[in-house]
């Protein structure tokens, strides 16, 4: 019987250790680390990409009535872009290795829907801010369950400004007549794949 109830307690002490193996968790701190490199990586990459969209618009629209318009969220974007470049070092986190890619991508789509016409270049604005306004609201949902909210208030603050100022964006783009543009639900379905393609790759990557 002794016997018995040995093997007993050594199989429930085995299973109870092994299970402690399984189910071992990464510490809070660590957890919040990786989710704020990730952040800061995949936004750095977004908004260098809204840079160069806007770097192409205005390339070829600039020079017309919808310049000054798109100028307008460029120099935002170009706020945006220097605010991760400093977040970069801040946080000690790992740029994403396709920012070479996030930068030709991004003009490439600003001049060639630009060259469809200013709605359709007004079409694209609506597109990727749409995008990256539910992107940035996901990664607020996240901050405020797990970041600081004390040491990362700076962080916090930003993606919210950040966020509103992308859903300006995107209100500016369809008073600028982007539902006009051609096909314009196939194209913006197009964009926002490739705009959602893109967060999932330079999350990671």
């Amino acid at each position: 019987m002794s016997r018995f109830l040995s093997k007993v307690i050594f199989r429930s002490e085995s299973r109870r250790f092994l299970s402690s193996l399984t189910t071992f968790d990464v510490k809070p701190e660590q957890k919040t680390r990786e989710l704020i490199d990730k952040i800061i990586r995949v936004d750095q990459a977004g908004e260098l990409a809204a840079d160069r969209i806007y770097a192409g618009q205005m390339a070829v629209l600039g020079h017309t009535d919808v310049g000054p318009t798109i100028q307008h969220m460029w120099d935002e974007e170009k706020a945006h872009l220097a605010k991760f470049n400093e977040l970069i070092p801040k946080y000690k986190a790992r740029p994403s290795a396709l920012l070479p890619i996030a930068n030709l991508a991004g003009y490439a789509l600003g001049a060639g829907t630009a060259l469809l016409g200013k709605e359709a270049a007004m079409a694209c604005t609506v597109a990727v801010e749409a995008v990256i306004g539910e992107h940035y609201n996901n990664q607020l949902r996240d901050l405020m369950e797990h970041a600081d909210q004390t040491k990362d208030k700076d962080l916090i603050e930003t993606i919210r400004k950040f966020r509103d100022d992308e859903s300006q964006h995107h209100d500016t783009g369809l008073a600028n007549n982007a539902e006009q543009a051609p096909f314009y639900r196939n194209l913006t379905s197009v964009i926002k794949l490739g705009c959602r393609l893109g967060i999932y790759l330079t999350e990671r990557i």
